[in-house]
C-alpha cells in the first residue's frame, strides 16, 4: 500500500524493504544534481563535552530543495544551523569535520561568519518580524549590507519574490507585527532574500501556520528554488515529499553509555527515499512504526 503525497511521481512506500547499512563517508548526490553547492564531510557538533550530532556526510545540490526529516532530538536543526555558522552564537558549541560552500571551508580561520550568513540566509520556525514597518523590515538588511540600488525598488522586488507584494503594497508603513502568521513568515522570507543570498535555510517554517498559509509557503518554495538553493528542516514527511528534491533522514542513537546522539541514517533523491528506502530505520520511520 502507498500514499500519494501530492508531488507528482512521489509516493510514501508502505512496502517492507530489506535493511542495509549505508556508508555515510561515501554518500554523494545523484549524478544529475551536479557538483554540490554545500558539502558536509564527517561533521559532528559538540555542546561542551556532549556530542549532539556525529559523523554527518551529505551534499546540498545547487538550486534544489533538500529536506531533513527525523524525530525530535535527532540533530536536524543543529546541522542546519551549522550551514551558516549560527552555532557560533551558542556558548560551548563546536563543529568538527568539514563543511564547504562552493569548495570553500566555511569554518576556515579567514572566513567571516557575518558574510557567511549574508550568502546563506535563514528563516526560523516562528515568524520573527522586527517591531518595525513592513517596509523597514525588508529594508533593514539592504541598509546594513549597503546593497546598491533604489531602496524602494529593492524592497518591492523582495516582497514580490516572497509573494507578498500584492497583499501589502498599500500598507508598507504598517507594522510587520500586524500581519497574519503566514504573512509574517513570508515577510521574513522577503527580509532574507532582500540581501540577495545564494542559499535559504528554513527551520520548520510552517510549524506555526495553518494549512492554507502552509500551502502558500510550499508554493513559494518551489518558486524560490528557481533562483535559490533551499534546505528545509521539517517534521512533516508529506511536506518533505511534496516540496523537496532530496531528503536526508536523521535519527537518535543511544551509545553504550546510554547517551543519545543524532545521526544521519540515509540520504537520497526524495522519490527514492520515500518509495525504496535503503535502511530499515528509514522505512520504519516513514511508515509510522516509530518516531
Amino acid at each position: 500500500m502507498s500514499e500519494t503525497t501530492g508531488r507528482p511521481g512521489v509516493q510514501i512506500a508502505y512496502t517492507p524493504q530489506q535493511a542495509q547499512e549505508v556508508d555515510l563517508e561515501k554518500t554523494v548526490a545523484p549524478a544529475e544534481a551536479g557538483p554540490p553547492l554545500i558539502n558536509l564531510e564527517n561533521v559532528s557538533v559538540f555542546y561542551g563535552g556532549f556530542e549532539a550530532v556525529r559523523g554527518t556526510s551529505m551534499p546540498v545540490a545547487h538550486n534544489k530543495i533538500t529536506a531533513m526529516i527525523g524525530p525530535s532530538g535527532c540533530g536536524k536543526s543543529t546541522i542546519l544551523r551549522c550551514l551558516n555558522r549560527m552555532n557560533d552564537l551558542v556558548p560551548g558549541a563546536r563543529v568538527a569535520g568539514r563543511i564547504t560552500y562552493q569548495g570553500q571551508d566555511l569554518y576556515a580561520p579567514d572566513v567571516d561568519a557575518i558574510q557567511v550568513r549574508r550568502r546563506i540566509g535563514m528563516v526560523f520556525q516562528k515568524p520573527n518580524p522586527f517591531p518595525k514597518s513592513i517596509f523597514d523590515n525588508v529594508a533593514y538588511g539592504i541598509r546594513i549590507n549597503k546593497i546598491k540600488g533604489n531602496l524602494n525598488d529593492l524592497v518591492e522586488q523582495a516582497l514580490r519574490g516572497a509573494a507578498l507584494w500584492d497583499e501589502v503594497k498599500d500598507k508598507l508603513k504598517m507594522s510587520g507585527l500586524a500581519l497574519s502568521g503566514g504573512q509574517q513568515q513570508r515577510l521574513c522570507i522577503a527580509r532574507t532574500i532582500a540581501v540577495k543570498p545564494d542559499v535559504i535555510l528554513m527551520d520548520e517554517p510552517c510549524s506555526a501556520l495553518d494549512p492554507i498559509a502552509t500551502a502558500k509557503i510550499e508554493d513559494l518554495m518551489h518558486e524560490l528554488a528557481e533562483q535559490y538553493t533551499i534546505v528545509i528542516v521539517t517534521h512533516n514527511m508529506q511536506q518533505a515529499a511534496r516540496v523537496s528534491d532530496f531528503t536526508s533522514f536523521f535519527t537518535a542513537e543511544v551509545d553504550d553509555k546510554g547517551v543519545r546522539h543524532g545521526r544521519l541514517v540515509e540520504f537520497d533523491a526524495t522519490n527514492t527515499l520515500f518509495t525504496s528506502p535503503g535502511d530499515k530505520r528509514t522505512e520504519d520511520y516513514i511508515t509510522g512504526r516509530f518516531g
